[in-house]
């Protein structure tokens, strides 16, 4: 089963260095993880492959903060078809 079976709205969102910086919005397709809107009122994505870890009610990412927030994005992106289908 898949991380992101865990992955619940409302979560914390935990970075590698154990700090909460964001909440669960919805999962946005099966690969991507939207976040409630931040101070300013933006939504942000970021992709489930970045997950670490769904325990305790949290998930867990694999990064620290200040780079999710580098490389995270405004808007969802395409679904990629599975090789395997």
């Amino acid at each position: 089963m898949s991380l992101s079976h865990g992955i619940l709205p409302g979560m914390p969102v935990i970075c590698s260095q154990g700090k909460q910086f964001a909440t669960v919005d919805h999962m946005e397709g099966s690969n991507q993880i939207k976040l409630t809107k931040d101070e300013s009122g933006q939504h942000h994505f970021i992709p489930v492959s970045w997950v670490a870890a769904t325990d305790n009610a949290e998930v867990t990412l694999n990064r620290p903060g200040d780079e999710v927030k580098r490389q995270w994005s405004t808007t969802p992106k395409p679904e990629q078809p599975n090789a395997y289908q």
